[in-house]
């Protein structure tokens, strides 16, 4: 989740009753949502480095009472009050919601290194979902113009607004994502009852489509071949509007490719991989593409090489994301993307 939704989380914790009335208690449990996130240094210097180390051990549920001293003893010492265990306990779990909403979204999160390298992602909200967001906001609204309406009416000033306000959000973020997750799970469901390409799917995801519960991005994995079809819960599904999109046969040149570190490194982030290969003059161009984050025309986060006849890997590059125009080749039958039957 991006971290504006988790400080207005943190501070919703807050609000609910970890705040014991000590000086920087709101602070530290604002930040305290937001420690893991300090693995994500890389962002602005190395894409690669950051696909590596964010959602890593800061990120570990067993590690998260290691990572909860963090803002406890940045702010007891700035503030100089009395470290307690109910400080503790409220900076571990604003370390812990911050896991569980990152455990939700497309994204995922490695919860338990040091013992396990493996992706946890339930796949049912955006990396930024803008209702969450939104029942934060209105809530911190909620909770303001109620306290300014009680000071214009000369009442005494209470906390009884803000933590009313603040069960709000935090219920209504459950709701919300239990609703999510029937949808989810409604969507793989529907999508799973058909066959593709005369055969059941060997995988099947479901991805959701921002600013709606109803509408999700489904992606069927069968032999050979990736089936991505638009899956609205208010309409019946039509397993003919979506696209079929053949992975390249394995070659020397996707095996030059993949020796070289953008690759590496992305095909253990990458949970849902499509490889292309599309020739070029003299040379081919191998991409790999992490489903979750975009179709197979519109790649997300993608590895790509330029690889010589001879398998030198002329350029290498990993990117987050590029809108691909249509060319004069694409709905031809080529090595890696093929029109539907």
């Amino acid at each position: 989740m991006d971290n504006i939704t988790h400080t207005l989380t943190g501070l919703m914790l807050s609000r609910a009753g970890l705040d014991r009335g000590a000086k920087g208690d709101a602070l530290m449990i604002m930040l305290a949502a937001n420690t893991p996130d300090l693995d994500a240094f890389g962002f602005f210097t190395n894409s690669l480095t950051y696909l590596e180390v964010h959602r890593g051990y800061l990120h570990s549920l067993v590690l998260s009472p290691l990572v909860a001293l963090i803002p406890l003893l940045v702010v007891k010492l700035a503030v100089r009050t009395r470290i307690t265990i109910s400080s503790y306990l409220a900076c571990l779990i604003g370390v812990l919601s911050h896991l569980v909403l990152d455990w939700t979204n497309v994204y995922g999160i490695r919860l338990m290194l040091p013992f396990s390298s493996r992706w946890y992602h339930l796949d049912i909200t955006d990396v930024v979902d803008p209702i969450i967001l939104g029942i934060l906001i209105l809530a911190l609204a909620g909770a303001g113009l109620s306290t300014l309406v009680s000071s214009e009416m000369g009442a005494k000033k209470t906390s009884g607004p803000k933590r009313a306000w603040a069960w709000f959000a935090l219920v209504g973020l459950l709701a919300y994502d239990g609703a999510r997750w029937a949808a989810h799970a409604r969507v793989v469901a529907t999508i799973d009852a058909r066959n593709y390409q005369g055969a059941p799917a060997k995988r099947v995801y479901a991805f959701p489509v921002r600013l709606s519960v109803l509408r999700w991005r489904g992606v069927v994995e069968g032999e050979g071949f990736v089936d991505e079809d638009p899956v609205d819960l208010a309409k019946d599904f039509d397993p003919e509007s979506g696209t079929i999109d053949y992975a390249a046969a394995w070659s020397p040149a996707m095996e030059a490719a993949r020796a070289t570190r953008p690759f590496q490194v992305f095909e253990r982030f990458n949970q849902v991989p499509f490889w292309r290969v599309l020739p070029l003059e003299d040379a081919v161009r191998v991409e790999l593409i992490d489903l979750r984050f975009g179709s197979v025309l519109e790649p997300g986060f993608e590895a790509s090489a330029i690889v010589a006849q001879d398998g030198t890997v002329m350029n290498q590059s990993f990117s987050f994301g590029r809108p691909r125009l249509r060319s004069a080749t694409d709905g031809l039958p080529r090595d890696g993307v093929h029109p539907r039957p």
